[in-house]
């Protein structure tokens, strides 16, 4: 069955991007950093086996513009937004891979679902999109990708939860790039 799983680089002090949008550093990518690293391959192609074998996406509005909607598909995944307002031209008539879902998180992840097959829906979106998946209790994995690094300011991940959510830790992996922790959501 089906699964729904986020998947988020953030700062050890619980950032996802900073101020800007960027992802830290000189080049706004230190949070991805960890991903293009050719020491140990075996967790990134891991990581980008799950990425790539991912049936559907379930994308943050914010996230999905500033991606362009990954140019109409993720990989030839279908790319579902939950949205009250219209999607952009772009999005509307050339992408038509990509589903503006106007009926809330729960009909957008089961959309993404129901697309996606027996493969799981990989969550790529910001702060808000997370936390309302959280609250309408449609997020059944979180796997953080910890970044030693402190970026000091930005957007929060967990910024604001509906309550208490209990989580189950269910892989650890250490690299010296991050440390990558999955967590499955208690219910």
């Amino acid at each position: 069955m089906s699964k729904s799983v986020l998947d988020m680089s953030m700062s050890l002090d619980g950032y996802i991007a900073d101020p800007n949008d960027f992802l830290g550093g000189d080049d706004g990518e230190r949070l991805h950093k960890w991903a293009d690293s050719d020491e140990h391959p075996g967790p990134v192609k891991q990581f980008q086996d799950e990425w790539n074998g991912a049936g559907a996406i379930l994308a943050g509005r914010r996230t999905a513009e500033l991606m362009d909607h990954w140019g109409g598909s993720h990989g030839g995944a279908p790319i579902f937004v939950p949205s009250h307002r219209p999607p952009s031209p772009a999005a509307r008539w050339g992408y038509p891979l990509v589903t503006y879902v106007n009926d809330g998180i729960e009909s957008a992840m089961a959309q993404a679902k129901a697309a996606a097959g027996e493969r799981d829906v990989q969550i790529r979106g910001g702060a808000y999109t997370v936390q309302q998946a959280l609250e309408a209790g449609v997020l059944d994995e979180v796997q953080i990708h910890h970044i030693p690094v402190l970026l000091g300011a930005g957007r929060r991940l967990f910024d604001v939860l509906p309550s208490e959510i209990e989580l189950e830790i269910i892989q650890v992996l250490d690299t010296p790039e991050a440390t990558h922790i999955r967590y499955r959501v208690r219910r």
